[in-house]
């Protein structure tokens, strides 16, 4: 697991990311109204298995879940409609790299997001060989972004500060202090592996349903 950061600054994240000069206007016009909403889920909201993984865009544990293991828990879970997956936004070091990979995700709107974040995780590989801008930009201009769309998003104070909300809630209201950790339907998984999220998940889709549980027995 790694251990995350709690706040990153505006310009730590615009400085790290931007591939042209820092933009200090406010969000351009197109820019999708939903980048600065809440946390971002896959599946039917319905489902009896919440499962809710806590993530960073600069975690290598993170990336090999998300690129490994997860297509396979996605095909056998979340299409089948039997779990409602959510992802909840975590910094961790290079913080500055992982504030500009979630708002550059969340600068291509829901429908875009988990792509943007898919390929951010794919770049991780590329990142030794220098100009992070350049390389996470690339992924946002070749999901239909501009690079001055791109720059905006990364200096959007309104999205940072949503960022900053959300990563302080899973602190304080999740306990949640390392990438990954996982939770299904509210109880924290122990273990990060597969295996792990799998046995958990199994054991949930077999509990009875608590309205079931509680009509059992006579009528008064």
């Amino acid at each position: 697991m790694i251990a995350f950061r709690r706040r990153i600054g505006l310009a730590a994240a615009a400085l790290a990311l931007a591939a042209g000069p820092v933009l200090t206007a406010p969000a351009l016009a197109g820019v999708p109204a939903d980048a600065v909403n809440g946390d971002m889920s896959l599946g039917n909201p319905k489902a009896r298995v919440q499962v809710v993984e806590y993530a960073s865009a600069s975690c290598p544990h993170c990336a090999n879940f998300e690129l490994v293991e997860f297509p396979t828990f996605k095909k056998v879970y979340v299409d089948t409609g039997k779990v409602h997956w959510t992802l909840k936004e975590m910094l961790t070091d290079p913080a500055e790299v992982a504030a500009a990979g979630f708002l550059v995700s969340r600068c291509g709107g829901r429908a875009k997001y988990f792509t943007i974040l898919d390929q951010v995780f794919r770049s991780q590989a590329t990142w030794r060989e220098g100009n992070i801008g350049k390389i996470i930009t690339d992924v946002g201009v070749a999901n239909g972004l501009t690079v001055d769309q791109v720059n905006s998003c990364l200096t959007d104070p309104k999205a940072l500060a949503a960022l900053n909300a959300r990563v302080a809630s899973a602190s304080d209201k999740d306990n949640v202090h390392s990438t990954p950790t996982f939770f299904v339907n509210g109880k924290q998984v122990a273990g990060i592996e597969l295996e792990d999220l799998d046995k958990a998940v199994s054991a949930a889709l077999k509990a009875q349903p608590a309205h079931r549980t509680a009509r059992k027995g006579k009528r008064p």
